[in-house]
């Protein structure tokens, strides 16, 4: 009966210990890494919503990504249409001036050679690159999305009709871009055109010379009139994308905001109550490991053995 004492005194004591430093580790991991429980089984119901807002976070990252290539891809449209708005703007500065009477053949001529440079120019912005190197007005297109078939000849849409949207949030998407025909593309009085069939047959009316030059560079202003406004309308609707990137951006990170706070509140550890348990915690241990060592040392005990 005495050993059986003795033995239960030592495993009750040693279990009391046991249990006490175990409790420390789990508090200072606790501390260590910020969360409540190591394991599911801990709290069902917690790690079951951590796992939901884990998944809202992963899409909520796909979502990020491709706003910011929706974004990047609409920038670099907007700086495009910007420049081919300058081409335009010029070109109609120089049929101004060819409509003028004085200006003789050569002059005409002259202003049809940079009428003709420019036009090259407007086809390098219809092939300008995204950054994967994807036709930026293309569409769909891997490569490019205009070719030229010279002056004279006109200039080719190669692309996709479409550009597919990217989901940005809640449900929500964008169209990362514009094509071709909707920036160049537009109902003249004489039917449907293009800004590349206007600019070729400009600059080709003015070589030739003589008063069908200055007729066509008065002719070409009502034109140009019409494209200018096709490309600020492309520049009003991707300026409305951006605006939209922006707002679903602003919910994206106030919902992130929430679900890290939810998720501090559902598994995360209070750090200043943790360490105040962990002391305390520290503290009954260390009173028991001396009570069992005065206990164990004293001579009934000894006695006993």
């Amino acid at each position: 009966m005495i050993n059986l004492s003795t033995g239960a005194f030592y495993e009750r004591s040693t279990r009391q210990i046991g249990s006490l430093r175990a409790q420390a580790e789990t508090l200072q991991q606790q501390i260590g890494t910020g969360e409540r429980f190591e394991r599911s089984s801990d709290d069902p119901v917690a790690a079951a919503r951590l796992r939901m807002l884990a998944r809202t976070e992963r899409i909520t990252s796909v979502d990020t990504r491709n706003s910011e290539l929706a974004e990047a891809d609409l920038a670099l449209t907007d700086q495009t249409l910007g420049s081919i708005a300058d081409i335009v703007m010029r070109v109609r500065e120089l049929a101004v001036q060819a409509t003028v009477s004085t200006l003789n053949d050569d002059q005409r001529a002259a202003i049809g050679v940079e009428v003709a440079s420019l036009r090259e120019n407007l086809v390098l912005l219809g092939n300008s690159r995204n950054i994967t190197g994807h036709a930026l007005l293309g569409g769909q297109a891997a490569g490019k999305a205009y070719i030229d078939n010279g002056s004279g000849n006109g200039v080719q849409f190669v692309g996709t009709a479409a550009v597919t949207p990217l989901e940005i949030g809640e449900g929500q998407s964008v169209i990362p871009g514009m094509t071709g025909p909707e920036v160049f593309q537009f109902d003249a009085a004489s039917g449907p055109t293009d800004l590349f069939a206007v600019l070729d047959g400009l600059a080709i009316a003015l070589a030739g010379g003589g008063q069908a030059a200055a007729d066509a560079s008065s002719a070409a202003l009502a034109d140009l009139d019409r494209g200018l406004e096709k490309v600020t309308t492309a520049q009003t609707v991707v300026g409305a994308r951006l605006n939209w990137i922006d707002l679903m951006s602003e919910r994206r990170e106030i919902n992130t905001e929430r679900i890290a706070d939810e998720r501090m509140s559902v598994g995360g550890a209070d750090i200043a109550v943790t360490m105040s348990r962990l002391q305390e915690t520290l503290t009954v241990l260390e009173a028991t490991q001396a009570s069992f060592v005065r206990l164990a040392n004293l001579s009934l005990f000894s006695m006993l053995r």
